[in-house]
């Protein structure tokens, strides 16, 4: 049985020990104004681990750095808040090393960019809006989870709301340039009711209806101050992102030839204002076959095109 006296002893000790370690952990606490590097620590920790395989190739990885003043369709990014700054350096990072999606994108937009760039001028949308449907389907005709459909993903609802038809052999949402006039209307929409492209662009993924929502919850119409889901969190970080490395591809570590990139398809367009029965017999009689038509004119949906109301179509072929 302990004594008395070794009783006092054991708890005096234990005291002066929580003490100190009470004191280091304040220590601790107080060391917030000084740079840390978490890897100086790892390797004098396991300063004997070496890498038994190292060969002399191994591959060098730094990071994407940028600096300066960005803007997004000529709104200041707000670099000097920390989390905006992490946040755009996550997008950087990700989309600058996920070398096999940008690369595709930067031979695919060579395609596409000069389309969209036209229509976005003539219709007083900011340049910088070429980047949405790339980030939106990477210039591919997908359909997402939801139904969102064609380079700028629009749901169905959205695009009868903007004059895009919808019907069994024929969806507009496919239609390059009719889908990017809808997507400048909405834009356009969006920009006058939150006075933002920013916060415009964000609503594109989020609605328009549930951004109004936050906006108001929240008290602000800023997008960077705002607390959003993740996905429309990250959005317009993604589009600035691939706006800083197609600006500078070379310093991303992406070297493209001009025979490495996918040119404009060369085609001329024919009217049709009646019914076609067969497209593939319609294929025929310009020496062209029916997947020629499908790729210039995804739109059309089916193997013809049942056009009772004498509607005017303008059909791409390729030349």
């Amino acid at each position: 049985m302990i004594s008395k006296q070794y009783f006092i002893l054991i708890v005096g000790v234990a005291a002066l020990v929580g003490l100190a370690v009470g004191v280091n952990l304040k220590k601790i606490q107080w060391i917030d104004n000084k740079k840390t590097n978490i890897f100086d620590k790892t390797r004098r920790e396991n300063k004997d681990l070496i890498f038994k395989n190292r060969i002399d190739s191994t591959q060098k990885v730094e990071p994407l750095r940028v600096g300066g003043t960005i803007y997004f369709a000529g709104e200041r990014v707000p670099l000097e808040d920390p989390d905006v700054y992490e946040r755009l350096d996550r997008e950087l990072q990700i989309n600058a090393f996920w070398h096999s999606n940008t690369l595709l994108s930067m031979k695919l937009a060579n395609r596409y960019f000069p389309v969209i760039e036209k229509i976005l001028e003539e219709e007083g949308v900011p340049n910088d809006f070429k980047y949405l449907p790339l980030i939106e389907s990477g210039f591919r005709d997908v359909i997402s989870p939801s139904g969102a459909v064609g380079f700028w993903q629009f749901l169905s609802s959205t695009a009868k709301l903007y004059n895009l038809e919808i019907k069994n052999e024929v969806d507009e949402r496919y239609h390059v340039e009719k889908s990017t006039r809808a997507a400048c209307a909405y834009l356009k929409t969006a920009k006058d009711k939150f006075g933002s492209w920013t916060t415009a662009a964000a609503s594109y993924n989020l609605g328009m209806q549930a951004m109004a929502e936050r906006c108001k919850s929240q008290g602000t119409y800023n997008y960077y101050e705002l607390l959003l889901p993740q996905e429309t969190a990250r959005y317009i970080f993604r589009i600035i992102a691939m706006k800083i490395i197609f600006s500078n591809p070379e310093a991303a570590g992406y070297y493209l030839k001009p025979d490495d990139l996918y040119q404009p398809f060369a085609f001329k367009t024919v009217q049709v204002d009646s019914s076609i029965q067969n497209i593939t017999a319609f294929a025929a009689k310009f020496g062209l076959q029916y997947r020629h038509i499908k790729l210039l004119n995804p739109w059309l949906r089916d193997n013809y095109l049942n056009n009772k109301e004498k509607k005017v179509y303008e059909i791409k072929i390729l030349q």
